[in-house]
């Protein structure tokens, strides 16, 4: 078997799995850290290019390109300047910036000289300041003020708390002029670089219990992740990736930045608003066919408004799957975008403690229902707690392998960063916190979340963080939030609340949570005031028949005007919400084909029934 062979295996079959594992992943001749990714690639594809980069979506037709050897010295350069500032092995760097050509140059360069903390410029100050104590930066690189003014202001407010000593700005992508990192050296490191174990990144997720958990990944995390991503034959060494998410998901760096490295793939890059700027969309189809893309990542959303965009005959044949994950396809989202485009959605499945994706799909091998099959290296378990469960039996999914996350971290002391697991990993196992089953060709299938977050669009929130807003209202006596389903974002925030003052009235609540909400994304869509919150037998609260009354009233919107409709109820029961629509025995022909229809375009478990049925 030739070397080739060995790091790039034949990988378009669910059957190719077990010819791959006979082959041990230490047997691959994979890099050990993402430096010796990118210098692997500077030194067998130097010329090509590795990055285009859209100042804007308008301006697609120039975007600034390096290549994998400019690219290299460019990440020298930055973890040169680190270097200098005193950042060593076990320091981190804390990244606050939307996407731009230099963020990626920064996040691979506090990766070589350090350990970089990637963070959400949507946060609010608080948030993104106990992720720096929590992390120990003691250096962040943040937008500058053309780029992004919150970003540029929270940062120099966290130098002139001490949190940090030092601020790097960066320049919106084509901006003209140098700065001292040009006279750094840029042929090399001046300091150790480091090895597959050493720490790479600590990434914010949602958590459950209040403010954004910092995840640690190693180096060979994910780079191991990395390679099961990009090793697969539907995409070759001259495929063209879109990048539109941003650097501080791990999505766009995993899938988007080292997976292409690893295979000298060129990346395009949307600008600093990725697929939240409404020109791309208009733009879209034609960016496809003139830059010849290959592959894209997006969530659900992306999709669903991909699909009414037409292509006005644009030749977008280069594009030959688009990956989608990050929170529930609905079956009308794919159906509306493969009609639309011809472009098979592949459909993945992972979570940031395990890295980045553990399953993924297949572009030829449909299964209705599954999120795809585990990836090479990595185990799936379906178990009721302890023991496994076989196919077809609904449990806890559980995750082993190379991708599994070393823990949280939980601050840092003279000793270093303290992490713990926290319960999540037990014997090279992480519960999920998903509940699922696999059937009996191994496709994994969610059947919903034993945890609460929220997730809008592919992004997590914390419903603790809304219930803390609302409590902190004087009339508030109790709060929890859940997700309620939504045809674009898959999900959006509502709460419900009890009240000691009958005059205080949902819009105000509504308001309130607004404004003392951190995160723009994370404030409720609506407010509804019960008087009691509902709990379990032994007091403790309990959110189904919450999430059960919000998915009710949103088909309740949606199937008001159709005609025949007597009845919609929502039941909560075995960790899911089942809805039922009753039509009245006059309804007319083709009222439940019509109400079947509209419900396709939510992620939820519907059945429409006639009045003798019930």
């Amino acid at each position: 078997m030739t070397a080739a062979a060995e790091l790039w295996p034949r990988y378009d079959h669910p059957d190719d799995v077990p010819a791959i594992e006979a082959v041990p992943l230490a047997a691959r001749g994979l890099p050990a850290t993402s430096y010796d990714a990118l210098r692997r690639a500077a030194e067998q594809w130097p010329e090509r290019t590795a990055l285009a980069v859209l100042p804007d979506a308008a301006s697609w037709r120039s975007p600034r390109t390096r290549t994998y050897a400019r690219l290299l010295a460019d990440v020298h350069r930055t973890a040169n300047v680190l270097y200098r500032l005193g950042v060593r092995r076990h320091d981190t760097v804390a990244l606050l910036a939307p996407n731009c050509d230099e963020l990626i140059t920064a996040l691979l360069a506090a990766q070589l000289a350090g350990i970089v903390t990637p963070i959400n410029p949507a946060l609010s100050r608080d948030h993104v300041a106990e992720l720096v104590h929590r992390a120990g930066a003691r250096v962040i690189i943040t937008a500058s003020q053309e780029l992004d003014a919150g970003a540029y202001a929270t940062s120099i407010g966290l130098a002139q708390q001490g949190l940090v000593d030092h601020v790097l700005v960066l320049r919106p992508t084509g901006a003209a002029g140098e700065n001292g990192r040009e006279l750094l050296p840029a042929d090399r490191f001046l300091g150790e670089p480091p090895v597959a174990t050493d720490l790479a990144a600590f990434f914010h997720t949602g958590g459950t219990t209040g403010a954004p958990k910092l995840a640690a990944h190693t180096h060979a995390n994910e780079i191991a992740d990395a390679w099961m991503i990009a090793a697969n034959s539907v995409l070759d060494q001259d495929s063209v990736v879109f990048a539109g998410l941003p650097l501080f998901h791990v999505n766009a760096l995993v899938v988007t930045l080292l997976a292409p490295l690893l295979r000298g793939q060129q990346v395009l890059w949307a600008g600093p608003s990725g697929y939240r700027d409404p020109v791309l969309y208009g733009e879209f189809w034609r960016i496809v066919e003139h830059h010849r893309i290959a592959a894209m990542s997006a969530v659900p959303t992306v999709y669903a408004v991909l699909a009414g965009c037409p292509v006005d005959g644009a030749d977008i044949g280069s594009m030959r799957c688009a990956m989608v994950g990050a929170s529930a396809l609905p079956d009308g989202v794919r159906a509306d975008f493969e009609a639309a485009t011809g472009i098979p959605l592949i459909e993945g499945y992972g979570l940031t403690e395990a890295t980045c994706a553990s399953v993924r799909g297949f572009p030829d091998v449909r299964r209705p229902g599954a999120v795809g099959q585990r990836l090479p290296y990595q185990r799936i378990r379906i178990t009721d707690g302890g023991a496994e469960l076989p196919p077809g039996e609904i449990g806890s999914v559980r995750i082993s392998g190379p991708t599994v996350f070393p823990g949280y971290v939980e601050g840092r002391d003279e000793n270093g960063h303290r992490i713990s697991a926290q319960g999540k990993v037990a014997d090279g196992w992480l519960d999920t916190g998903d509940l699922g089953y696999l059937d009996a060709d191994g496709f994994l299938h969610l059947t919903g979340r034993a945890k609460d977050l929220i997730i809008r669009g592919g992004h997590n929130i914390d419903p603790r963080v809304i219930e803390d807003a609302l409590l902190a209202h004087p009339a508030v006596t109790g709060a929890q939030a859940v997700g309620q389903p939504d045809r674009r974002a898959g999900e959006v925030p509502v709460a419900y609340v009890t009240v000691a003052d009958a005059t205080v009235g949902e819009e105000d609540l509504r308001a309130w949570a607004a404004a003392h909400v951190g995160e723009a994304a994370a404030a409720p869509k609506a407010v509804r005031i019960l008087d009691a919150l509902p709990v379990t037998a032994v007091g403790k609260p309990y959110k189904l028949p919450l999430r059960a009354d919000a998915t009710r009233r949103v088909l309740a919107g949606v199937l008001g005007d159709l005609d025949g409709v007597e009845e919609i109820t929502a039941a909560a029961g075995s960790g899911s919400v089942q809805v039922t629509v009753v039509l009245r025995e006059s309804a007319p022909d083709g009222t439940r084909a019509e109400a079947d229809r509209r419900v396709a375009d939510f992620a939820v478990s519907c059945r429409v029934v006639a009045r003798e049925a019930v």
